[in-house]
């Protein structure tokens, strides 16, 4: 059996498209990853008004009236997912018509990171996706960055979306498991992408573009500013964090690959230090289609080694990310939290074990996982 076909029938056997008897998990790894899981309580329900498109009852990816958001899903960063995804929700002209990819490495956490997005989500369009067949094969490309959270393999998980996401969907918007919404987000994924560009993102032109790279990058006469010659603008600095990507065009053109030789190079040659973000910039900087700054707000997180606290950049905003190495539930669980992260305290769902009160499973949705 192809990787290819393994991977469409696992992805489909994770679909939620219908109730099926829900397994006791008896491994240990699972039932040590239970109690390792946060708990949550149940969102509001977002429903279609009137004015939303009709969808089809079943919960299938390949309907033309989708808005299709990825993200990873783990045990670490899933108090920021969940937070994200009720933003989305919330804030969606057709929360009906948000279709949810999430990416996970491990199998043996996916019955209950189903159940928990079931449970706080009963209404929700998604489906689960196992990474790791695919990051077995280039694990041994990550380097060693300034940050070690910025060496998770699932920081990674945007270069194989393309991969993994059913050929019917056409594009795709990537989130990080820091974000938050505050507008529509079928306002970027409507973004119109000309014919050479196959991603769309907030471009920062102002940054200092040649910081991404190591002196022996730009000093090497094959290499530096050779690299980026035919580009349609000079190369700016992108955020990884918020991204629209026309998958056909992906496809079309191996970005993965292209992606995976700058990797490759960087284990011979020291050209970056910052992870998964310079292999995107060597490959589509200065010819991404640029959106409005108000798409990504990033960098709320301070920077990669002490996390300070930041302000908003000026202007509107429409969606607001705590890239950098402090997270907002962290800073507000140390109760040292900076001023937006009160901004996004409203969207946690999580549950806290010293506050909380038992309920009765029986309240519960059904979980709506198959193996």
């Amino acid at each position: 059996m192809s990787m290819v076909v393994f991977l469409l029938l696992f992805s489909f056997s994770l679909s939620s498209s219908s109730p099926t008897p829900t397994p006791t998990p008896t491994s240990s790894s699972s039932s040590s990853s239970h109690h390792l899981l946060p708990r949550f309580s149940e969102a509001p329900q977002f429903r279609n008004g009137d004015s939303c498109p009709p969808l089809p009852i079943a919960d299938g990816a390949c309907h033309p009236g989708l808005v299709h958001v990825a993200m990873t899903l783990d045990s670490h960063y899933l108090r920021g997912s969940m937070a994200a995804v009720l933003s989305l929700l919330k804030h969606a002209s057709c929360p009906d018509s948000l279709f949810f990819h999430f990416l996970l490495l491990h199998p043996s956490s996916a019955p209950l990171l189903r159940l928990t997005l079931a449970s706080s989500f009963p209404s929700l369009r998604f489906r689960l996706y196992l990474l790791r067949p695919h990051l077995n094969l280039n694990l041994n490309l990550i380097s060693s960055s300034v940050r070690p959270a910025l060496d998770s393999p699932l920081n990674y998980a945007r270069n194989h979306l393309a991969d993994l996401l059913p050929p019917c969907v056409p594009r795709v918007i990537y989130l990080d498991s820091d974000v938050l919404a505050v507008d529509d987000v079928r306002r970027l994924w409507d973004t119109r992408l000309p014919a050479r560009a196959v991603i769309a993102a907030p471009e920062y032109c102002r940054a200092n573009f040649s910081r991404y790279f190591t002196p022996a990058f730009w000093s090497d006469p094959a290499l530096g500013h050779r690299v980026f010659q035919g580009r349609r603008r000079p190369p700016c600095y992108f955020n990884t964090g918020v991204m629209l990507i026309d998958l056909a065009r992906w496809r079309a053109g191996d970005y993965r690959t292209r992606i995976e030789s700058w990797m490759a190079l960087q284990k011979d040659k020291r050209i970056y230090d910052l992870g998964s973000l310079p292999p995107f910039l060597l490959v589509f900087a200065g010819d991404i289609e640029a959106v409005d700054h108000r798409w990504n707000q990033h960098g709320l997180g301070g920077d990669n080694v002490h996390g300070s606290c930041r302000p908003l950049h000026p202007g509107p905003v429409s969606l607001m990310h705590w890239s950098g190495k402090g997270k907002p539930w962290d800073r507000l669980d140390a109760g040292r939290p900076c001023p937006m992260d009160l901004l996004w305290a409203p969207y946690d769902l999580y549950v806290s074990t010293s506050s909380s009160s038992s309920s009765s499973s029986s309240s519960s949705p059904s979980p709506l996982y198959s193996w």
